[in-house]
C-alpha cells in the first residue's frame, strides 16, 4: 500500500501542486487534438498519474529520457493497470496524448509528492480539471480540503469504524479520514484493513467513478462506492451496505430549487412533509412538501443510517440551523440526536475564484444519535471561524482559523472558562438554546463576556419582555414605489438617511403631498420615536431620533419605528434608548442576530431577542440621557440654521 511514497528532492523543491496541474491542463489543451474538454483531458492525466505510480515503484522514473521510449514503457504500464483495475478502465482503453505530452506531463508530475496523501495533489488536481463544472450541479460542491480534515478531526472516527458518506463526490472525505488514521499514528496493516469500512455513495456515475480513482491512486485498492440514490436506498443495488453505521461523514448537495426526490421516496421521510407551530413546538402533518430542499433529507436520513451512539458529521447551509423556515428541522434534530458542536465557517470557504464556487454561508455540524445508554452532555461548543485559508477570490492564504478551533475543542471537556471564551471556541448550556437557532454567531461570545462585567452596574432585560409589557412597540414603514419618488417635496426617509443618530436633512428622495395624506395616519409620527435600520448591509443597528423637524416624513418598511411608554418602571427615555441601542453590547447583538433574507441581510423580528443594559443608578441614567439630548440639540439647530441659509441666499 502507497500511503506515503517520498520522491527524491528537497522539501524546498516541493511545488505548489495546483499550480503544476494548471501547467498540465493548459499545455494538454493547446495540444490535444480532438478533445479540449476538462473530463477528457482529466481522464488521460489520471492514466499517466496511475503509471507514473509504478515507475516511482521501480526507481526508474527520472532514467527514461528519449520521449518514444517514455511513451513505450508508459503505455506498456497501462496494459497492465487494465488489468488490476477493470472497475475503472475498460479493456479497449488506451492512452491517446502523444509521446510530447507524455513527457511533459511525466516531468510535471515528477515535481509533486504525488502520493502524498497528506497533501492529497490528486484532489488539486479534480479541482482544477472539473472543479467549475461540478460546482453548482445538483448543488454539489467539493468540499475545500481544510473542512474535510476539521470534521473528520472532530468527529476522530477508529479504522474499526465503519463510515459512509452517502454523497461522497469525489470521495474527499474518505481520503481525509484515511489522513486522519495516518496522523494518529495507525499502523498501516490497521489502515488497509479499515478500507473495508470505508464505503462511499452518489448518484453520479462520474462522481464515483472518480472517487474510486482517488483511493486506488493512493491505496492500490478499489474501496466500496457505489452509484446509487441513497435517499432511495435500492436494496438490490446496495445490497453490500450496512443498515446502519458507526460515522456518517458527508457534504449533501443543498438548494431550493433542487429536486430532492419522487413522491414515493420523499413518502417516507417525515420532514418531507409539512410541519405547523403549536404552543412553541412544531408537529408534522400530512400534507407532504413536495418542494423540500434536499438538505433537509438529507439530515434525515444521516440519522436514520448511523446507529444509536453514531456520529454524524455534515456540512449544512447556515440557514438550515438559524432560519425560522427550517426550525422544525432543528427541532427534530435536537429530539433524535445529541448535538454536539457547531462551527460557522467564513462565505469564503467554497470560493475557487472571483465567479467560480459560491458564497454560501455553512456550517460543520457533528452530532451523536441518541442511545439510551449514553448520558447526553449537558454543554454545547460553538466557533465562528473568519479565516479558512482562501480568500473571496479562492487565492491560498495564511490566515486559516481551523486548527486553533480543532485546539479548543480539544480542550472543551464540560464548559471552557468564561475567561477563555472567543470566537473560536466557546460554550453554552444546551437550554440556552433560543428558537431552534444553532448558528455560532447567534451566541456571541462577546455578548456573554461583557454581560458577565456589567451585572454589577447593570439590569437586563429582552426588548420583547418590554413589548409584552406595553413599555416599547414596534413598527415597520411602507414602500412607495420608485414612481413616487421625485414627485413632491415630502421626505421619503430610506436606510441610508440615517447616520449619526439623525435624519439627513436631505433625504434622497421625495413624495408628494398626495402620498403622504395617504400614509401620515398610519405611520402616527412623534417627537421623541427612534428609526433603526431593520434590513440591508453594514447599516442595520443604525438608529436616529425624530426631532420637531422631522414630523412631516414617510420611513420605508426596511426601518423599525420604535417608541417608548413616557412612564416606566424600567425609568427609560429615547435619549437613554438611543445610546444603549447603539452600545458595543447591543450592535453585537444585532450583528450576532442578523440573518440572510434572499438577496438582503435582515434582522427580521429578532430585536425581540435583543438583551439591553440599563444602569441601576439613576443617575447615570439622567447624566447619559442629557449628554445625548444636547448632543443631537445642538446638531440639529445647527442644521436647521444651515438649511434656512441655503433658502434664504436665494431670497
Amino acid at each position: 500500500m502507497l500511503i506515503h511514497e517520498k520522491n527524491n528532492f528537497k522539501s524546498s523543491e516541493v511545488f505548489s501542486a495546483k499550480e503544476v496541474f494548471k501547467n498540465i491542463r493548459n499545455f494538454l489543451a493547446g495540444r490535444f487534438v480532438g478533445a479540449t474538454k476538462d473530463d477528457v483531458l482529466l481522464n488521460e492525466l489520471i492514466k499517466l498519474v496511475f503509471c507514473n505510480r509504478y515507475l516511482t515503484k521501480k526507481e526508474d522514473n527520472d532514467i527514461l529520457i528519449d520521449p518514444l521510449d517514455l511513451a513505450k514503457v508508459y503505455r506498456e504500464i497501462f496494459d497492465k493497470i487494465k488489468i488490476q483495475f477493470p472497475q475503472i478502465f475498460e479493456s479497449n482503453e488506451q492512452l491517446l496524448l502523444d509521446p510530447v505530452s507524455i513527457e511533459y506531463v511525466h516531468n510535471e508530475l515528477n515535481k509533486l509528492e504525488l502520493f502524498n496523501l497528506e497533501r492529497d495533489p490528486i484532489g488539486d488536481a479534480y479541482e482544477i480539471f472539473i472543479g467549475e463544472n461540478i460546482k453548482g450541479q445538483s448543488g454539489q460542491f467539493f468540499t475545500p480540503k481544510n473542512a474535510a480534515d476539521t470534521l473528520v478531526s472532530l468527529v476522530a472516527p477508529k479504522p474499526t469504524d465503519k463510515i459512509l458518506d452517502f454523497a461522497c463526490g469525489a470521495g474527499g472525505f474518505l481520503i481525509s479520514v484515511l489522513k486522519y488514521y495516518q496522523k494518529q499514528n495507525y499502523s498501516d496493516q490497521q489502515i488497509i484493513q479499515s478500507l473495508d469500512n470505508l464505503h462511499g455513495i452518489d448518484k453520479d456515475d462520474y462522481l464515483t467513478n472518480l472517487a474510486r480513482i482517488h483511493l486506488a491512486t493512493l491505496t492500490d485498492k478499489i474501496c466500496k462506492i457505489t452509484m446509487a440514490d441513497s435517499l432511495v436506498w435500492d436494496k438490490d443495488v446496495l445490497n453490500n451496505y450496512y443498515d446502519q453505521y458507526d460515522v456518517i461523514l458527508t457534504n449533501p448537495p443543498y438548494g431550493a430549487k433542487i429536486n430532492s426526490g419522487s413522491k414515493e421516496t420523499l413518502s417516507k421521510f417525515d420532514l418531507a412533509y409539512k410541519w405547523k407551530k403549536k404552543e412553541g413546538s412544531y408537529l408534522k402533518t400530512d400534507v407532504l412538501n413536495e418542494n423540500v430542499p434536499p438538505q433537509v433529507i438529507f439530515i434525515e436520513q444521516a440519522i436514520n443510517k448511523v446507529r444509536p451512539g453514531g456520529k454524524i458529521g455534515i456540512v449544512v447551509p447556515e440557514s438550515l440551523i438559524s432560519s425560522k423556515k427550517y426550525s422544525y428541522v432543528v427541532q427534530y434534530i435536537k429530539e433524535k440526536c445529541g448535538i454536539d458542536l457547531v462551527i460557522g465557517m467564513p462565505e469564503e470557504l467554497f470560493k475557487t475564484s472571483g465567479k467560480g464556487g459560491t458564497h454560501t454561508k455553512t456550517a460543520l455540524l457533528v452530532l451523536t444519535k441518541k442511545d439510551v445508554k449514553l448520558k447526553e452532555p449537558e454543554y454545547l461548543f460553538l466557533a465562528e471561524a473568519k479565516w479558512c485559508g482562501n480568500d473571496s477570490r479562492g487565492r491560498k492564504i495564511d490566515k486559516d482559523d481551523l486548527p486553533i478551533i480543532i485546539d479548543n475543542y480539544k480542550r472543551f471537556s464540560e464548559v471552557l472558562k468564561i475567561e477563555d471564551y472567543s470566537d473560536l471556541g466557546f460554550s453554552i448550556k444546551k437550554d440556552m438554546v433560543e428558537n431552534f437557532i444553532l448558528s455560532p454567531r447567534y451566541y456571541n461570545p462577546n455578548v456573554i463576556i461583557q454581560q458577565k462585567k456589567l451585572s454589577n452596574t447593570h439590569n437586563f432585560v429582552k426588548i420583547g419582555d418590554l413589548i409584552d409589557q406595553g413599555i416599547i412597540e414596534f413598527k415597520t414603514g411602507d414602500e412607495v414605489g420608485k414612481a413616487a419618488y421625485g414627485t413632491g417635496l415630502v421626505p421619503f426617509v430610506r436606510t441610508s438617511d440615517i447616520s449619526n443618530w439623525e435624519i439627513k436633512s436631505d433625504p434622497k428622495q421625495a413624495i408628494s403631498e398626495e402620498l403622504y395624506s395617504k400614509f401620515k395616519a398610519s405611520q402616527d409620527i412623534r417627537e421623541g420615536d427612534i428609526l433603526m435600520v431593520k434590513d440591508g448591509t453594514y447599516l442595520i443597528g443604525s438608529s436616529a431620533i425624530i426631532t420637531k423637524y422631522d414630523l412631516k416624513m414617510v420611513y420605508q418598511s426596511h426601518l423599525y419605528k420604535i417608541r417608548l411608554k413616557e412612564q416606566n418602571e424600567f425609568l427609560l427615555n429615547p435619549f437613554y434608548l438611543l445610546a444603549i441601542l447603539s452600545s458595543e453590547f447591543v450592535q453585537d447583538q444585532i450583528k450576532a442576530k442578523t440573518f440572510t433574507q434572499d438577496i438582503i441581510n435582515s434582522l427580521g423580528d429578532r430585536y425581540k431577542d435583543l438583551l439591553i443594559p440599563i444602569q441601576k443608578d439613576k443617575l447615570k441614567i439622567d447624566n447619559i440621557s442629557s449628554i445625548v439630548k444636547k448632543s443631537i440639540s445642538e446638531r440639529i439647530e445647527a442644521r436647521e440654521l444651515a438649511r434656512k441659509a441655503r433658502i434664504d441666499v436665494l431670497n
